[in-house]
């Protein structure tokens, strides 16, 4: 039994180079890479909030921000029969597409992903209502939303 954890120990701590040799200069990499990208994120979030707050109108149903590749799928809470303001804006590269369910709520629109806020009406016919936005494919960035009533 002992000769088998030698062996296993002489085995694996040899000189093979590579990745192994120095596990934590890849970890140490990965790690400031997964930093760099949450601050990326954060500063983007924080544009595209202070782009929906300029156009901010009325009382806020409700609100988020996500990355493009996850892109937003809600069921936000509202009354059948009132009108609502659905502003968006993508900051990165690409575009999104806005998929609105039931399609009597509101029109399909495609979002930039260049920092303008595109406002769409939605009138709740049919409840519940679902918005999907759905980054276009290769697009990077943040989608930020905001549900207001008129």
């Amino acid at each position: 039994m002992a000769a088998s954890a030698l062996l296993l120990a002489s085995c694996t701590s040899g000189s093979g180079g590579g990745a192994a040799a120095n596990p934590t200069s890849s970890s140490a990499t990965v790690s400031a890479s997964q930093a760099t990208t949450r601050a990326q994120e954060k500063k983007l979030t924080d544009q595209a909030q202070a782009a929906l707050a300029a156009v901010h109108s009325g009382t806020m149903v409700e609100a988020g921000a996500e990355r493009v590749t996850d892109g937003i799928h809600t069921e936000p809470t509202l009354s059948q029969g009132k009108t609502y303001k659905l502003n968006l804006v993508c900051i990165g590269s690409g575009n999104a597409q806005l998929t609105l369910t039931p399609a009597s709520t509101g029109p399909k629109a495609e979002v930039p992903c260049d920092k303008s806020v595109v406002q769409q009406r939605l009138t709740a016919h049919k409840l519940p209502v679902r918005i999907d936005i759905d980054g276009v494919k290769g697009s990077t960035g943040v989608i930020a939303w905001q549900i207001d009533t008129v």
